[in-house]
């Protein structure tokens, strides 16, 4: 985790989970006066607009007072949904048995997409079946992870 989204994350957190969510996770994303700031939270009966909007009432008072971002920028929250992003190695060992996408930082054996069912975790490394074979990942090689949804016929 980056030291600003570590910053972000010590001041977002606590506001989430007092309101009885839990903080999934967060972007930042730098783009000059169009800067987007993304959280994800969840719950286990599920996310509202209604529960996004009071969360990001909270969070952006906190903000406001913090100011842990410089310049503008535009405040979103939303639930994870059903293509999540997986950021920790806990919520890697949940997905445990999905089909997952991962996108990493430097490519391993000429590639950095990888797409198969996610077999686990084995200390700080994500294990990927794909075609046959398994593959390790430790988890700061991955620059992007989703959940692939499957809808039954």
């Amino acid at each position: 985790m980056a030291l600003k989204d570590a910053a972000l994350h010590a001041l977002i957190e606590p506001v989430v989970t007092a309101m009885g969510f839990e903080l999934w996770g967060i972007e930042y994303r730098p783009q000059g006066k169009h800067s987007q700031l993304v959280i994800y939270i969840d719950h286990a009966d599920g996310v509202s607009v209604d529960h996004c909007a009071d969360v990001s009432r909270q969070v952006s008072a906190v903000l406001d007072v913090e100011d842990p971002i410089p310049g503008e920028y535009r405040l979103e929250v939303s639930s994870p949904g059903m293509d999540r992003p997986l950021y920790t190695l806990d919520q890697f060992a949940r997905y445990a048995g999905h089909e997952v996408a991962l996108k990493l930082r430097v490519a391993f054996d000429g590639r950095r997409k990888f797409q198969g069912l996610l077999a686990g975790i084995e200390e700080d490394e994500v294990l990927l079946q794909l075609d046959g074979e398994e593959y390790c990942f430790p988890i700061e090689s991955i620059d992007q992870a989703r959940v692939v949804p499957r809808f039954e016929d």
